[in-house]
């Protein structure tokens, strides 16, 4: 819960004070390429990693000795896929045909891929260790530095008029590299050793080859998530990417308190498991924080979504509303699918979850090579939230056969229900004769009042999920 409050106070602020800001100056068809370039490393980011982080943390957390046998090996490995990353990377680049600057470009944004792995990894050691404070500190680490250097440059009269896309990269490698630093301390601090390199060749292999699962699995999901907003700008137009961009942000600063949760979840459900006890109040209690918030966050993006939109950005419409509502609409299964699929994940239920995953690819490849043709940024909306809702049904099925769930219909129909009153809700103070900021504002203290008369949220769940902390 630690690490939840600090990037609740932490990464809204880089989203919409400097992420959104840089959007604004530098203008849609900069940021979409920008975009297209960094989702190119999003989907490829696998290979800096496959799998490892999320194998660590499952074996560091149900054996934390294993810590320093375990640490030179694993630095070592993602040292050697560094370089495969930046080869595989490159050759993308060159292949789509983009130019020598975007080539540029993309080389540096792919450092800032590569730093954030190797962050995400210091993180899993601290995390399977239980040092959840430690971890929220490094969590947003990179922001807080990232909020003091890109807010110069755009705030102070002496850069902010001639601000460049290049200039938001750059920091971020700067910001990155130093929050790794302080990754790698803190390792020290724990093991009371120096960070070393394995140059068994056997024990590197060994190290890959158990986590080949993960990464495929992940990868997978990074096509699914990710692939969209390369697809729109080259099937479509950097602008549109922009516009689909500056709409998908506000998801993603909502999916960011899914993934920190899911975060938590995976060392407490392995270490549950691990000791034979029952996950379900934890599930349950997840779910009962997560889905009530994502469901009052698509309600406003339906309801008031042009409005939102055009508080955030210079000449947003009508139909930037209508595509920031259909991203939204995706957020309730991103968040049941952070909460099953780190169930499975810690269970060992990767083959199911690699099942999953394909099925996710390839409904949301089909979809998007038709839709966005036709329907650019809108159809890449509409595709992503058919697919993440078939992907969350999914989930939760095979969680309930792989770990045997009880199927509680009481506590489903309550969800259903709490979504149904808040679109009843939403219709009826949309028609109020009041600005959309109170109607909205209304509408969250009716999801907060549903929240308690429903029982979703009680202080003994709460106490039950700190001490699990």
């Amino acid at each position: 819960m630690f690490i939840i409050a600090l990037n609740l106070l932490v990464k809204p602020i880089w989203v919409f004070m400097i992420d959104r800001t840089v959007q604004n100056r530098v203008g849609h068809e900069s940021y979409g390429t920008y975009q297209a370039l960094l989702s190119i490393c999003s989907m490829f980011q696998i290979l800096l990693d496959l799998g490892l982080t999320n194998y660590n943390t499952n074996i560091i957390s149900q054996n934390p000795g294993k810590l320093k046998a375990y640490y030179p090996a694993m630095l070592t490995t993602k040292l050697f896929l560094t370089a495969i990353f930046l080869v595989v990377v490159m050759a993308t680049g060159v292949i789509s045909h983009y130019s020598a600057g975007e080539i540029l470009l993309l080389f540096a944004i792919s450092f800032i891929a590569l730093l954030n792995s190797l962050v995400q990894y210091l993180r899993s050691n601290v995390a399977a260790l239980q040092k959840f404070k430690l971890d929220g500190i490094l969590s947003v680490s990179d922001r807080l530095l990232m909020i003091v250097v890109c807010g110069y440059l755009l705030y102070s009269p002496a850069t902010a008029a001639n601000f460049k896309i290049e200039w938001f990269v750059m920091a971020q490698v700067g910001c990155y590299t130093v929050a790794a630093i302080a990754g790698f301390f803190f390792i020290y601090k724990l093991t009371k050793s120096l960070p070393g390199l394995s140059f068994n060749t056997g024990e590197v292999m060994a190290t890959i080859k158990k986590s080949l699962p993960f990464a495929l699995m992940v990868f997978l999901m990074g096509i699914h998530t990710t692939s969209d907003r390369m697809l729109i700008e080259r099937l479509g137009s950097k602008d549109e990417a922009g516009i689909y961009a500056s709409a998908y942000r506000l998801l993603d600063v909502s999916t960011m308190f899914g993934v920190m949760f899911a975060g938590v979840l995976l060392p407490m459900f392995g270490k549950m498991m691990a000791t034979k006890q029952s996950v379900q109040p934890i599930l349950k209690l997840s779910v009962n924080l997560l889905l009530p918030f994502a469901f009052t966050l698509f309600g406003i993006a339906a309801f008031w979504g042009q409005d939102v939109m055009q508080l955030l950005y210079k000449g947003a419409g009508a139909y930037d509303g209508r595509i920031f509502a259909w991203v939204m609409a995706a957020f309730p299964a991103y968040c049941i699918m952070y909460t099953y699929s780190t169930l499975l994940t810690a269970n060992g239920n990767i083959p199911v979850m690699i099942k999953i995953s394909v099925a996710g690819v390839i409904i949301s490849l089909g979809l998007n090579m038709y839709m966005i043709p036709h329907y650019f940024a809108m159809g890449a909306a509409i595709t992503a939230f058919i697919t993440q809702t078939i992907l969350a049904i999914c989930y939760i099925i095979f969680c309930g056969r792989e770990i045997q769930l009880p199927t509680n219909l009481k506590w489903i129909s309550a969800h259903i229900l709490f979504l149904v009153i808040l679109g009843a809700g939403g219709y009826m103070l949309r028609q109020l004769p009041t600005g959309w900021m109170l109607q909205a504002l209304l509408f969250a203290g009716l999801s907060l009042a549903g929240v308690f008369a429903f029982r979703f949220l009680s202080l003994s769940g709460v106490k039950m999920l700190m001490q699990k902390n």
